[in-house]
C-alpha cells in the first residue's frame, strides 16, 4: 500500500496500529453513522464545526500514535452521513479545513449532492461535477477525486492561472 484511504478515519479495530506499521500517508474521512444508515436523517449542531472537531480529534490521535502530520490527508466526507444542505454548507466553507495545514481531499464527483440539486442522472452531471470541483480547487482543496478527468483538469488549470494573479 502507498496510501490508506479510510472512510472510518482509522477508528476500526486495529486500523490505527496497522496504519502506523504501514508508514504510508493516510486519508482521514469524516462520516456520520454507518454506511447502511448514514443517510437516514443526518443531523448536526453545525456541520462545519462538527466535521472540523472530528477531524481535529482524529489528527491528534494519529499524531499521538506516531503518524506525522506530513502523512495525513483529510476528507470532509461529502455525501457520507450528510444531507444536501450539509454537503453544500461544507463546500461553501471547505477553506476552513485548510486550517489543519494538511492536504484536503474533496470527493464529490457524480454524487447525489449534484444529482439531487440539479435533478440529473449520473450521466448528466458533468457541468455540476466540474462546478463543485472548481469551487473546491478555488477554496484550496489539493486533491480532488473525479470521474471526468479531462474536463476537471481544464477547469482547475483555469483556476490555478487566475489564482497566480491574486495579490
Amino acid at each position: 500500500a502507498r496510501l490508506i484511504n479510510d472512510v472510518r478515519a482509522l477508528q476500526g479495530h486495529g486500523a490505527l496500529i496497522a496504519a502506523v506499521k504501514a508508514d504510508v500517508p493516510v486519508c482521514l474521512m469524516h462520516m456520520q453513522g454507518q454506511p447502511r444508515v448514514m443517510q437516514q436523517d443526518p443531523s448536526y449542531e453545525d456541520v462545519v464545526k462538527d466535521v472540523m472537531a472530528f477531524l481535529r480529534n482524529r489528527i491528534s490521535i494519529c499524531n499521538n500514535a506516531g503518524i506525522a502530520e506530513d502523512k495525513i490527508i483529510v476528507d470532509p466526507g461529502f455525501g457520507f452521513g450528510k444531507s444536501l444542505e450539509h454537503n453544500y454548507q461544507l463546500l461553501a466553507n471547505v477553506e476552513e479545513v485548510q486550517k489543519f495545514n494538511v492536504p484536503v481531499l474533496a470527493g464529490m464527483s457524480r454524487k447525489s449532492m449534484i444529482g439531487n440539486l440539479l435533478q440529473r442522472e449520473i450521466h448528466q452531471r458533468l457541468a455540476g461535477n466540474v462546478a463543485v470541483a472548481t469551487v473546491a480547487a478555488q477554496k484550496g482543496a489539493q486533491i480532488i477525486r473525479v470521474h471526468d478527468v479531462k474536463e476537471t483538469v481544464d477547469a482547475v488549470r483555469v483556476i490555478n492561472t487566475i489564482n497566480a494573479y491574486r495579490n
